[in-house]
């Protein structure tokens, strides 16, 4: 069974180092290179849409991974109410679960806001300055959000990991 139990461990650990490693890159190193540059708002958007969509076939794989895993990891948490809501590990993982939720309604929102036909309009240059200043604060704004819950859903398996 420990073999087990580490094979499943190690495979969420690489899927969320893929999810939280790449949504780092991208909001930490890459989106703050791309603003310093002085290539036209339309050329940023368009080179950041198609880097997305370029990680993010690798990411929702991930992402469903880490879920998938996470929930068979705490099956027997979640099958006992005394446990989830009367322990500190139970109400941890509950945090944990919100955020997840949170991180994958970011995620869905980020997706559905940056997807083939906003790729189009920015190509085509079917958008006004001010349309493209407004995508591009929500994509920095849905960037910052997803990083942020990454880091502190890390942190809160980090915190169940060693039994608080």
């Amino acid at each position: 069974m420990a073999i087990e139990y580490a094979l499943l461990t190690w495979v969420h650990l690489i899927s969320a180092s893929i999810w939280v490693g790449g949504s780092l890159f991208l909001g930490v190193v890459l989106a703050p290179i791309l603003r310093k540059m002085s290539m036209p708002i339309e050329e940023r958007l368009e080179f950041m849409i198609k880097v997305g969509k370029k990680f993010n076939k690798i990411a929702l794989p991930s992402l469903i991974i880490l879920i998938g895993t996470g929930l068979y990891q705490s099956h027997l948490v979640l099958n006992k109410q005394e446990i989830l809501f009367d322990t500190t590990y139970g109400q941890i993982l509950v945090v944990k679960i919100l955020l997840v939720i949170a991180l994958i309604i970011t995620f869905v929102i980020h997706v559905r806001t940056f997807n083939n036909n906003t790729e189009r309009k920015i190509v085509a240059k079917e958008m006004t300055d001010k349309q493209l200043q407004k995508l591009n604060k929500k994509g920095m704004i849905l960037g910052e959000v997803t990083v942020t819950l990454s880091i502190i859903i890390l942190l809160l398996a980090a915190m169940l990991d060693v039994g608080i």
